[in-house]
């Protein structure tokens, strides 16, 4: 399904928020997603059903000087 990810459509095969995590390697990470306008909790990504054209930010943190 096309998915709007970080502004970028993307054809995607994911049923949840926690597939597409897992798609770009972010599981285990400190993220913060949010999906069409609301942000989710972590307890929230394996339950979280993706549909057709929502968009979806992943926001992830790195470190360094």
């Amino acid at each position: 399904m096309v998915l709007v990810i970080n502004g970028q459509k993307q054809e995607l095969e994911v049923r949840t928020i926690q597939d597409v995590i897992a798609h770009y390697g972010l599981a285990g990470k400190p993220i913060v997603v949010e999906a069409d306008g609301a942000v989710l909790t972590a307890a929230q990504w394996e339950t979280a059903t993706v549909r057709p054209d929502m968009r979806i930010e992943l926001v992830h943190f790195v470190g360094g000087g």
